[in-house]
């Protein structure tokens, strides 16, 4: 007779994980017209009195251009909808989880017990045959669950950041009525930017004003 062998659902020590909800990928692509990585190299430019802290980038037979940035790892960690979506997701994958390490742990100790009846002789060649493929559909079944729960926040995780993008783009050109700036280009640790001038940074001002709009419309 074989013994029983439980496959268990993959964990991460220290973590309660289905998914890791990360937004910085996603909020780098959040531009009013473009990714100018070629402008970061005048960051050395003077203050404008029309939009204070942007860089003023003068091209050739034409006006000069307005360029700021966002840190979008501040915006990740600071901003209050973001905070909502992360506690939604874990909580979601949180649940799941625990569902699924239930069943495992029941299933574990059903195997157990079968296999000590098997070791004691106490039940017949048949009767071992039966709970063994029972126990191999039931273990089936319990990864086919995990995997379509992984599934679910997948696809949860995606309809979230869908959601965060469009709310900061459209913030963000509200935002830019009152300043007109022609690009704000998106900063992260480790991203494609690798230095930024700070007196560029538009985040600290941003970031106050797109949780005091989204906690507005709470109320």
């Amino acid at each position: 007779m074989q013994d029983v062998t439980i496959l268990k659902p993959e964990t991460t020590q220290g973590s309660n994980r289905f998914f890791l909800f990360n937004f910085n990928t996603l909020l780098a692509l959040v531009l009013l017209i473009g990714l100018a990585v070629l402008y970061i190299l005048y960051f050395t430019g003077k203050k404008s009195k029309e939009a204070q802290g942007s860089l003023k980038v003068q091209t050739p037979g034409t006006r000069s251009l307005s360029v700021v940035f966002l840190n979008l790892d501040s915006l990740n960690v600071h901003y209050d909808f973001v905070k909502v979506l992360r506690r939604d997701l874990e909580s979601t994958g949180k649940r799941l989880q625990t569902e699924v390490l239930a069943e495992q742990g029941a299933l574990e100790k059903e195997a157990a017990d079968f296999q000590r009846q098997i070791a004691a002789n106490a039940i017949s060649e048949e009767k071992a045959k039966t709970i063994y493929e029972q126990l191999m559909q039931r273990q089936q079944a319990l990864v086919e669950k995990k995997d379509r729960y992984t599934q679910m926040v997948a696809e949860q995780e995606l309809n979230m950041n869908i959601r965060l993008l469009d709310t900061v783009t459209n913030f963000l050109k509200r935002y830019n009525n009152k300043f007109n700036y022609d690009y704000i280009m998106g900063y992260k640790k480790g991203g494609e930017i690798l230095l930024s001038n700070e007196t560029l940074d538009i985040t600290k001002e941003a970031l106050s004003a797109i949780n005091a709009e989204y906690n507005s419309k709470k109320k």
